[in-house]
C-alpha cells in the first residue's frame, strides 16, 4: 500500500496557512491550516498537525487534526483518534475510532440527498 505522500499531489505544509476557495483534481494533505468556505477534492488526508475552517466535500476523508466545518463524504469519512471535529457529517461510510471528540449531527446513508426519516419512513411505511 502507497504511503499516503505518494498518493498526495497538493501538500499544505505544517507551517503554511491558506485562505480562500481551493478546487483541485486528486488528492490534498493538510498539515498546517487552511480557512475557506469549502474545501472540494478527490480524497482529504489531515494530519495532527492540521487545522481546518471549511465545509470539506470529498470521496473520501481522513482527519487526525481540528475541523470545524460540515463534512460530506461520497465513499468515507475515517476519524483517527486525535481527530477533532465540530460540524455535520454526511457520508455512506463512517470509521471513528477511540480517542475522538465529534460534536455535530451523522448522516449515514447511501443516498446522501434524501433525508434518512424519509428513507426510513418510507421503507417501514411508518
Amino acid at each position: 500500500m502507497a504511503l499516503k505522500s505518494e498518493l498526495t499531489n497538493s501538500i499544505i505544509g505544517e507551517q503554511s496557512y491558506f485562505e480562500g476557495k481551493f478546487l483541485i483534481n486528486g488528492t490534498i494533505q493538510i498539515n498546517g491550516k487552511f480557512e475557506g468556505n469549502i474545501l472540494k477534492v478527490d480524497q482529504i488526508f489531515i494530519g495532527p498537525s492540521g487545522k481546518v475552517k471549511a465545509n470539506l466535500e470529498a470521496s473520501s476523508v481522513v482527519i487526525e487534526g481540528v475541523v470545524v466545518g460540515n463534512i460530506k463524504a461520497t465513499t468515507r469519512i475515517m476519524l483517527l483518534p486525535t481527530a477533532r471535529v465540530l460540524g455535520d457529517l454526511k457520508t455512506p461510510e463512517l470509521i471513528i475510532q477511540n480517542g475522538v471528540i465529534l460534536e455535530g449531527r451523522c448522516l449515514i446513508s447511501n443516498n446522501l440527498n434524501a433525508p434518512a426519516k424519509d428513507t426510513i419512513t418510507k421503507l417501514y411505511n411508518v
